[in-house]
């Protein structure tokens, strides 16, 4: 039961986007499409839950024996930037479309969202080992419902008649202020 508490508080509750604002740039970035919003979504999802072991076992194993536990921020963003450029070479030779669909924001794949999740969220709560991949499962997967769902709304107002001063841009930012005041209802959930 506290694994399902802690996922909905992750994923829906304390959501990454849309209630703690993290991660903005790849959300507004790569949601003009499904399909490209659901690859960074993964691509998301890959690098948080597998960063979040690797540097919990680092931190544990590592950093808090040896008594530096200073360098933490330091090896998580080496953890984080290694696991999104092998994400990053794997999905270039796997999907080049993919790949070249998602173009410059692959690489922010390395961005606050996960650190967040990774640093702050789990270490300094210090979660255990399921705890944190519970928590990096459940705040990953958030974000990719949110950017997929998005993506569905923004390709929707593609096609609907809006006045031409609130086209682009201006319709997206407020369909997400829209989406974020929606996420705000979870908030009494657990």
């Amino acid at each position: 039961m506290e694994y399902i508490a802690l996922f909905i508080y992750a994923s829906l509750v304390n959501n990454l986007v849309l209630v703690r604002v993290l991660g903005v740039c790849p959300f507004l970035g790569v949601s003009r499409k499904i399909e490209s919003a659901f690859g960074m979504g993964l691509a998301i999802v890959f690098v948080t839950v597998l960063g979040a072991a690797a540097c919990n076992l680092a931190y544990r194993f590592i950093l808090a024996p040896m008594e530096i536990e200073y360098l933490s921020l330091i090896v998580f963003i080496l953890i984080v930037a290694s696991l999104t450029k092998g994400l990053e070479i794997f999905i270039r030779k796997a999907n080049q479309s993919l790949y070249s669909t998602l173009g410059s924001f692959l690489p922010i794949t390395t961005n606050c969202a996960i650190v967040a999740v990774i640093f702050v969220l789990n270490r300094s709560i210090h979660y255990s080992f399921l705890n944190a991949i519970v928590n990096a499962l459940g705040a990953s997967l958030g974000f990719l419902a949110v950017i997929v769902i998005f993506a569905g709304i923004r390709e929707r107002l593609e096609r609907c008649d809006i006045p031409k001063s609130f086209q682009g841009f201006p319709i997206g930012m407020i369909a997400a202020g829209l989406m974020s005041m929606a996420f705000l209802g979870f908030v009494g959930l657990v």
